[in-house]
């Protein structure tokens, strides 16, 4: 069975995955919006762990058609010009150039970053099978929930200032006076770099450290040291870039971070909407088994340094959208050329209208129900129901008791 080639507008289901960083059974969002969804087709299980919904054309856990289970990077190739538009086509390689998901956090992801495009080929052309394509991988994650994370480097004079600390000192490039992105990068790399017994010997000696000893900028590795080193261990050298080198935020619904390609991050919990370009090429420094981690000096290498100096920076900051006809409906705009994002909070009792993109559109809702008309149609809308939309179509949203939706879009 295939979908009508005249569909415009239609729903899909995605593919929930089971890192053990994710929360357990019903906890996971990722998991209800997915049962939500697929119905009987999907039971939770509340001994396993759900982490992820990915819902875009990507093969390694794609989205297919809800009504025929085709898989939607099949539907898109068969009608390119109508599904995905002249501007995709032209210069975005003629596919889906967004990949959407829903995160639930438990446990600590990776510090990771994800490579810039010249180094992703040059990865994916060695590496294939770990690196699974070419591209770049900027990425944005919008909070529905209590979210905390590590996004980009502390300012250097707040890292100067950190790194005056006796377990800290021995990690500094020799004849260090000032610090510039030079210091930063060597001395992770150094970090990275060290035995094992070295960061445990480092890790404990900070946990003893009174409160008072840190910088207003690092008063939350006390509290934190404890927590990933109950996840991860006190010889991963990652848990000591990542407290004493990054920035920590803890952000509420609604608010949203951007991590541009090289940028150094780590989801720490909560459940998020994020978005990236169209690949999976990510390189892990640690929190993570040792076998999972990517050489330490390519990783510091790719590294930004740069990104996050001013720790608010980090933060991707929503705007009015003028595709929104009420102004219920707000745009986070990355600076990349792949998606923007349009979140839509509507009250008791409320609709919008959304003008049409010129380039295709992956709606999920992440709270309440409502209807959409679209293409000459209604849609019932619910809690994990996802769609796609594609270029030059009207979006109307109306809802009795309230809801939420996010949409990636061209």
């Amino acid at each position: 069975m295939t979908i009508a080639t005249s569909s415009l507008v239609f729903q899909l289901s995605g593919t929930c995955n089971n890192y053990p960083w994710g929360k357990k059974g019903t906890q996971s969002l990722a998991a209800r919006l997915c049962a939500n969804t697929l119905g009987d087709k999907f039971e939770i299980d509340d001994d396993q762990f759900y982490s992820e919904m990915w819902f875009g054309d990507y093969p390694k856990f794609p989205a297919r058609v809800l009504e025929t289970g085709e898989l939607l990077k099949d539907v898109l190739d068969r009608n390119k010009e109508k599904l995905l538009g002249k501007k995709v086509i032209e210069n975005l390689d003629g596919q889906l150039p967004f990949l959407p998901k829903i995160l639930s956090i438990n446990k600590a992801l990776p510090l990771q970053l994800h490579p810039k495009k010249e180094l992703a080929t040059k990865l994916h052309a060695e590496n294939p099978e770990d690196f699974s394509d070419p591209n770049h991988k900027p990425e944005i994650a919008v909070a529905l929930t209590k979210f905390e994370l590590f996004s980009g480097f502390k300012p250097l004079p707040e890292l100067e200032s950190l790194f005056t600390l006796p377990p800290l000192t021995q990690f500094l490039p020799a004849s260090t006076t000032t610090w510039t992105p030079t210091t930063l990068r060597e001395t992770t790399r150094t970090i990275l770099k060290s035995p094992p017994a070295t960061i445990h010997q480092a890790l404990t000696a900070l946990s003893h450290l009174p409160a008072s000893a840190f910088p207003k900028s690092a008063a939350h590795i006390p509290s934190l040291l404890p927590r990933l080193a109950a996840q991860h261990g006190l010889s991963d050298p990652a848990v000591l870039v990542a407290l004493a080198c990054t920035n920590f935020l803890v952000l509420g619904p609604g608010d949203a971070v951007f991590v541009p390609a090289g940028g150094v991050h780590a989801y720490l919990s909560g459940d998020i909407v994020e978005c990236m370009a169209r690949s999976d090429n990510v390189l892990n420094a640690g929190l993570c088994a040792a076998e999972e981690r990517h050489d330490a000096d390519v990783f510091a290498d790719a590294m930004v340094t740069g990104y996050g100096e001013v720790a608010e920076d980090v933060r991707l900051w929503s705007g009015d959208s003028a595709r929104s006809r009420s102004g219920m409906t707000v745009v986070y705009s990355p600076p990349m050329g792949e998606f923007d994002m349009l979140r839509a909070e509507l009250g008791v009792g409320d609709g919008d209208e959304i003008v049409a993109s010129e380039g295709p559109g992956v709606l999920i809702v992440t709270k309440g129900s409502g209807i959409m008309k679209a293409d000459g149609r209604q849609f019932d809308l619910s809690e994990g129901f996802i769609f796609f939309v594609a270029p030059g179509v009207k979006l109307v949203w109306e809802t009795v008791n309230g809801m939420e939706i996010h949409m990636a879009y061209v």
